[in-house]
């Protein structure tokens, strides 16, 4: 199942979600399966079992305070069943992280510049934030950089530093991450400084658990750096433009991943309306741009590798679409595939395995292009 996060209003009412047969390449629409407002962005529980979404609303549980929202999945169909709703720690909640346990939910509150860590009952309903830790500073850009805003919040491999980009003070937080008591030791094990006005957004870590990819939104760079887990250190190796050399538009960055194999790199350009396309090189620490696919559409907020690596799809925000393309597993680059799935406002693309009957696993099996679907359909 492909759940699609988005922003609610004329065009949507939550989560929406199509069915994917790996073996056939057979896209189902399934509709809304989860009503909430603003269900930005998604995250999903190890066992399958739940789902968590922001929503970015102005007060959750009598607080002044975005919320996250818990969902119980139908392993046979895929609904969602909401189980409760609890303050974010903050305003604009925009980003959020299950961890290896499955314990915990941690959450990066734009708005507010701060993460909160919210414990899982065993139900999967979501109690009080046993920790919120608030950011303070600024940098050079005189509006997006008056104040901090962490935009996202990602676990290291071995469970024990949490990484915070912070958009507004340039600077990627590592804390000490205590999953026993769902604690985030201060002060910050290690604080990455990024060049004044870049604007760490979103990073991806490496199979190998030692390089973090940072993506950089309002200087459209990438990031490669060296990651130590005992210290939670990072250290800059290199640094490349998303963009085509010469191109003078606006544009912003949005979301970064690492391939399952570890060869290849993406990164969504707003503006250019592109996914960039990047070989890996882990031996010479080294990240050379191969391609820029157009995604089909305006302003893609977010994409998603299924879990194969055997297909990438771009939510277009701002054109109401989400695009398809198969990704080659020798070069890494994209092909378009099928048309676009019509989602009112996508900003947010998440994959997760069901129990159906007949269903092949991921990667069993390379994709057929899929069959035509459709349906009817704030960075």
């Amino acid at each position: 199942m492909a759940y699609i996060g988005t922003y609610t209003g004329p065009n949507s009412e939550g989560i929406y979600a199509y069915q994917v047969e790996v073996a056939s390449g057979l896209v189902t629409p399934r509709g809304c399966v989860g009503r909430t407002a603003h269900p930005s962005f998604l995250a999903l529980h190890p066992s399958g079992r739940f789902v968590y979404a922001v929503s970015e609303v102005n007060s959750a549980t009598g607080q002044p305070s975005g919320a996250v929202v818990a969902f119980a999945v139908d392993r046979q169909t895929g609904l969602l069943t909401p189980i409760n709703t609890q303050a974010s720690g903050g305003a604009g909640p925009c980003h959020l992280t299950v961890d290896q346990s499955g314990r915990h939910v941690l959450v990066a509150n734009y708005g507010g510049g701060s993460v909160a860590v919210l414990p899982i009952r065993e139900d999967g309903s979501l109690g009080e934030a046993t920790c919120v830790v608030r950011h303070t500073g600024s940098s050079v850009h005189p509006q997006r950089q008056r104040q901090p805003h962490a935009h996202s919040v990602n676990l290291s491999p071995d469970n024990r530093h949490a990484l915070v980009a912070d958009l507004g003070i340039d600077q990627v937080v590592v804390y000490r991450f205590d999953a026993e008591r769902g604690m985030l030791a201060t002060p910050a094990a290690y604080i990455f400084e990024a060049p004044p006005g870049s604007g760490p957004r979103h990073l991806a870590f490496h199979p190998n658990g030692r390089i973090v990819l940072v993506l950089n939104e309002l200087s459209s760079r990438l990031m490669l750096l060296e990651f130590d887990p005992p210290t939670g250190h990072l250290t800059l190796r290199q640094s490349v433009s998303t963009l085509p050399e010469g191109f003078s538009g606006s544009n912003t960055t949005a979301e970064v991943a690492v391939h399952p194999n570890g060869r290849f790199a993406y990164a969504s350009n707003r503006g250019h309306d592109s996914i960039a396309v990047f070989q890996l090189d882990t031996n010479r620490w080294d990240l050379q741009l191969i391609q820029h696919a157009a995604t089909g559409g305006h302003t893609p907020r977010h994409f998603a590798l299924d879990p194969s690596g055997q297909s990438l799809w771009a939510a277009n925000q701002a054109s109401h679409t989400v695009v398809r393309f198969r990704v080659d597993p020798a070069t890494g680059r994209l092909e378009r595939i099928g048309p676009a799935l019509e989602v009112g406002n996508p900003v947010c693309v998440r994959f997760l395995s069901l129990d159906l009957p007949g269903q092949t696993r991921p990667g069993a099996s390379d994709p057929a292009p899929p069959v035509p679907v459709s349906e009817p359909r704030r960075l």
